[in-house]
Parts: C-alpha cells; structure tokens; sequence
C-alpha cells in the first residue's frame, strides 16, 4: 500500500584518517531525499558535508610542586569560607533588598540567597527578630526572603523565630507547614530548639507536620545524645503525647481516633525518647476493645524504641 512507502531516504558517509591511533581528519557527507510521490519518481533532496581536521598537538601540561601543595581530597559537599567579621542586622536586611530586586533565575539571585543563608547563622536571637521587624516584606510575586531562607539556617535562634512566627500567625500555612517538614532536616539539634517548639503540639490548630516535624527533631537529637530521656524539653515532649494517649488510647469517635493515630505515630517517630510510653503502648496494643488501626498503630510505634525495654515483655496479648 502507499502508506508503506518510504517517504524519506537518508545515508551517510564518513572517511576518516587515523595516525598513529590519534584521528587527523574526519570527512562526512549526508544525503536526505523526500519524496512525496513515489511513483512520479518527485521530491526534494539535502546533502550536507562536515570536515573535522587535527591542527595541532599540545603536550601534557605538568603541575609544579608547588601546585599540588594546594590540592587535598575531601567530599562533595558545598564549602563555603567561614565568616570572620562580624555580621550586622543592617547588612542582612540590605542583602533581603537586593534579593528583591535580583533577577529570579539569575546566579546572582542564587549567590545572594545562599549568602542570606550563611549569614542569617551569625545573627542572634534579638538581631533576627529585629530583622524581621525591617525585612518581612513580600517582593514581586508575593515572595519573602527572609521567609523561604529560615528553615535552611538551622540554628537555634532562627528555629525560635519560626516558632514565635507560627504562634503569631505572621506566615501563610503552606509556609508554616514548611517549617515544619525543615526540622527533620536539622543536623545538629539543640534542647533549646525542643523545648522552643514543646509548646506547639499543645495548640488545638497542631497538624500532623507540627507532631511529625518536631518528633524527628527529637528523634535526631537523641541519636546524637545519650540519655536524652533525661534533658527537660526531651520530657516536656513526651509527657505531651502521653497525655494524648491517656493511658490507653480510648477514642470516642471518629475524629479522636485520626487524632491519636497521628499522636502513635509521633510516638513511634521520636524513637528512643519513646521508652517511657511502653508501658502505655503496650495497654493500648493489647486490649482487644480497641479498633484494629490504634492497635496496629501503637505497634508500630514500637518501632524505635531499643530492645532493652524489652518490647516482647510489654506485649504478651497482642493477637
């Protein structure tokens, strides 16, 4: 039939001359024919030729050994000089202006939004929140800065103003929820940030990030400190959701019981802060009252929590 014609013909040719296994020159031609109508033998044709010659061999440049005293191996991760001077309020409310006025897909924008990070982890607490007094603007497009910068700064004091900006109810929800998801991605958390932050999963507006978020706080500052069971805001956090539990986990309805699933869940995600609640989570597994998913969900809670608790022991019933 017409349709399996082939309507485009194309070749290609190249010759290449090689010397002494180096290539000195590269010559190809390609010919594309379209033809339209096959039986009248009509159409167009291209032909196309490229040259690549050699012109010239450089030999191998050697560094001196003065050179590779400046080299040292290390990892892929982004270095960046350590400030020395010290770092003014002022000067990082001029670098939120510049960034306003930057152009949004330049390398200049990402320079500059990359030095607001670095120096905003100099600021102390009353610097950040006197620069958010100046700078908590919106540039074009409803863009904050100083908003989207916060959560990569990761000290104490910026994680004590984002909580002092989400109890005031200064940022917008989706940003608030951002800061949250930021806190499972601090490296090296403080006890100071936990119990800044304790007091959120006691407001009835604490969603599930607020309860996720923090709980992985606490989750990584315990990997990184022993007997963290023992610092005041690691306890603070704990006795909080215990509560929620009220030693067995009873729900009266629908809503309660989404409520204490979330609350299992940040149980089982705070991990070896967890294991004073295994007594708890063991009720709440066992009785068979219980609907099937809080059962399910104080097991897993379990998770995290070390085998020296000795899990087996708190769940002898659990069917």
């Amino acid at each position: 039939s017409q349709s399996e014609q082939q309507i485009l013909t194309s070749q290609l040719e190249c010759v290449q001359n090689i010397k002494d296994g180096v290539l000195e020159e590269a010559r190809c031609t390609e010919s594309d024919r379209v033809t339209l109508f096959p039986h009248q033998d009509s159409g167009a044709e291209t032909q196309t030729q490229a040259s690549l010659k050699l012109l010239q061999v450089q030999t191998e440049t050697l560094y001196s050994k003065g050179d590779s005293e400046d080299l040292y191996v290390t990892n892929i991760l982004y270095e960046r000089e350590v400030t020395k001077r010290e770092v003014t309020g002022g000067e990082v409310a001029e670098l939120v202006w510049k960034l306003c006025l930057a152009h949004s897909a330049s390398y200049e924008t990402a320079d500059l939004f990359m030095t607001l990070v670095f120096e905003l982890r100099h600021l102390s607490l009353e610097a950040l929140r006197a620069l958010w007094q100046r700078s908590s603007f919106k540039c074009r497009d409803n863009w904050q800065p100083l908003i989207d910068a916060l959560p990569s700064c990761a000290t104490e004091a910026c994680v004590v103003l984002m909580k002092d900006l989400i109890a005031s109810g200064e940022v917008e929800e989706d940003k608030v929820e951002y800061f949250f998801w930021s806190f499972a991605f601090i490296s090296n958390p403080t006890s100071g940030m936990i119990e800044s932050l304790a007091p959120l999963l006691k407001s009835p507006r604490a969603s599930q990030s607020c309860f996720l978020g923090i709980t992985a706080l606490v989750h990584r500052f315990c990997s990184a400190h022993s007997s963290c069971d023992r610092v005041p805001a690691v306890q603070t956090v704990m006795r909080t959701l215990g509560k929620f539990l009220g030693g067995n986990c009873t729900v009266q309805d629908s809503e309660h019981l989404s409520k204490m699933q979330l609350v299992l869940k940040a149980i089982g995600n705070a991990g070896l802060a967890a294991a004073s609640l295994a007594p708890a989570l063991s009720s709440c597994a066992s009785l068979k009252s219980h609907p099937m998913e809080i059962r399910l969900a104080a097991v897993q809670a379990f998770r995290r929590i070390p085998c020296s608790v000795r899990v087996c022991d708190f769940l002898p019933e659990v069917t």
